[in-house]
Parts: structure tokens; C-alpha cells; sequence
């Protein structure tokens, strides 16, 4: 599989041609398998969480409304790699139209940034609870909350929407993408000529945001740990080639498999109202 690569820019309806992972024949349906069974898991996963926290009235808290906030956040990142790949398995399809290829790298960065902020929101609720229990209730309001997830998802989709905006009048000089999905720098990796704006901001809007988060979500877990801590004083080649690519998508397809269980199924009152809803629904059909 070559590169189309011409001295004039292509003219639209681009379309794109993922690499893709090479499959040994006879495995392609296997593979599918697999990534329908994590496609699976993560739809009965996180559609499991949503539906006890929209049921139970008692888990309407600010912790499990933003649990929720990042189940839709899982969702999104699974949706937007896993069906395609999916088809990838089975029939081998590669191509993929300019718009549907820039929808699809939006979505992943977007999920990328998204899933940050709302952990680091997270962590601002959990600091509060902990350190400010007395004031929780007037500090974490119901409009603060909104506020909270709003803001985490605003950041996020702002920060994608500037990157891609330097995807305008960008000429595209080759259609074949080095990877297994469509992203920012894939695209560009294509253009006629060097973006360096791009670049200087993705680098720049990345450590940004990294550091920005993990500082957030730092101080608030060492201000947790020492309230806990004071607390307890008182009281207790192809082949490779694949492995890369494999390993590129895995912070895609394997979060919204484990996040309901470590947001979601970890806490007592969630896991309760699971069982509590589930003996139900027997005791009905009985």
C-alpha cells in the first residue's frame, strides 16, 4: 500500500486510507469477535451505572452525577474507535471519507482531554468532602456541580476546537494514514506543507493541559491523604508493528470496560442499589 503523494493538493471528496493492522489470515474474524465482546462490556458496563444512578434517587449526589459525566466520556471514545475497527476486522475496509476522518480524530481528542477534566473535577469533589465535610453541601451546590461538569467538557471541547481550526485551508498532498484510527496529527502528517502552528500549540495545548490536570488532581489526593492521615492518628517488524498499534488504542478501548467498576461498582452504595435493583427484577419475574 503506497502513499498517494502528488505536487498538487487533492482536491475533495478526500478519502482517506487507514494502515490499519495487518491480519494473518483467517484471524479477521476472531478479532472482530474480541473487539465486539470489549464493545460489549463497555455498553452493559457504563449503561448499567447510568440507569442506577438515573433510578435511584438517593445516588442523585454530585459523585454520581459526575461518574456519570464520564461514563458519556468512555462512551465516546469507545463509539468512536471500536465500530470502525470492527468492520476493519471483518471485512477489511480501510477507507474513510474526509469529514467522517476528521469527525472521528475530534471525538478521540476531545475524549482524550475530556476524560482529564473530569477526573480532575472529581477530584475537586472528593477534596471538599473530605477536607470541608461540614461545608460540603454549601460548597458543592447544585449549581456549582453544573458548573463543575460544564466547565470540565467546555475546556475540553475548546481546546480541540482550536487545534482543528488550524486544519483550515490546509492542503492535503497524500490519503494514506499511518495508523489505526484518525488523528490530529495523522492528518497533518499528510499536508502539503510543515505546520508548525499545529504543532507548537498541540505541544503546548497537551503539556498543558497534562500538568494542569495532574497538579489539580495532585494536590487535591495529598490534601485527601493528609485529612485521612490526621484523621487515622486519631482514629486508624509486523508483529511489533501491531503491538504498537494495539498499545495506541488501548487507552481508548480499555478505560470505559474498567471504569464502571472502579467508579461506579467500587462504591458500596452504587453496588447496593445494583444488587438492590437486580433482586427485584427476579422477585418480579417470580
Amino acid at each position: 500500500m503506497e502513499n498517494v503523494t502528488t505536487l498538487t493538493p487533492l482536491k475533495q471528496p478526500i478519502v482517506f486510507e487507514l494502515e490499519g493492522f495487518h491480519i494473518p489470515p483467517g484471524y479477521g474474524s476472531f478479532l472482530f469477535f474480541l473487539a465486539l465482546l470489549n464493545y460489549i462490556v463497555v455498553l452493559l458496563g457504563n449503561g448499567v451505572v447510568v440507569c442506577v444512578i438515573v433510578i435511584d434517587k438517593n445516588l442523585h449526589r454530585p459523585m454520581f452525577v459526575m461518574v456519570c459525566n464520564l461514563v458519556v466520556c468512555d462512551l465516546l471514545g469507545a463509539t468512536t474507535v471500536l465500530p470502525r475497527l470492527m468492520m476493519h476486522f471483518l471485512t477489511g475496509e480501510r477507507r474513510i471519507a474526509y469529514i467522517p476522518a476528521i469527525a472521528q480524530a475530534f471525538s478521540v481528542h476531545t475524549y482524550g482531554v475530556a476524560v482529564q477534566t473530569i477526573l480532575a473535577a472529581m477530584a475537586y469533589d472528593r477534596y471538599i468532602a473530605v477536607c470541608e465535610p461540614l461545608r460540603y453541601h454549601a460548597i458543592m451546590t447544585s449549581a456549582r456541580l453544573h458548573c463543575c461538569c460544564a466547565l470540565a467538557w467546555f475546556v475540553a471541547v475548546l481546546c480541540i476546537a482550536v487545534l482543528f481550526g488550524f486544519h483550515m485551508n490546509v492542503p492535503l498532498c497524500g490519503n494514506i494514514i499511518k495508523h489505526v484510527y484518525c488523528s490530529n496529527r495523522a492528518i497533518l502528517s499528510l499536508a502539503c506543507r510543515s505546520t508548525p502552528t499545529n504543532n507548537i500549540y498541540g505541544l503546548s495545548m497537551t503539556w498543558s493541559v497534562s500538568t494542569g490536570i495532574f497538579v489539580i488532581i495532585a494536590f487535591s489526593y495529598f490534601r485527601i491523604l493528609r485529612a485521612s492521615v490526621k484523621q487515622g492518628g486519631d482514629s486508624g517488524v509486523r508483529t511489533s508493528k501491531n503491538v504498537k498499534k494495539f498499545f495506541s488504542i488501548l487507552f481508548i478501548i480499555m478505560p470505559p470496560a474498567i471504569n464502571p467498576v472502579i467508579y461506579g461498582l467500587v462504591s458500596k452504595e452504587l453496588r447496593s442499589s445494583i444488587i438492590k435493583h437486580f433482586i427485584n427484577q427476579i422477585s418480579l419475574k417470580k
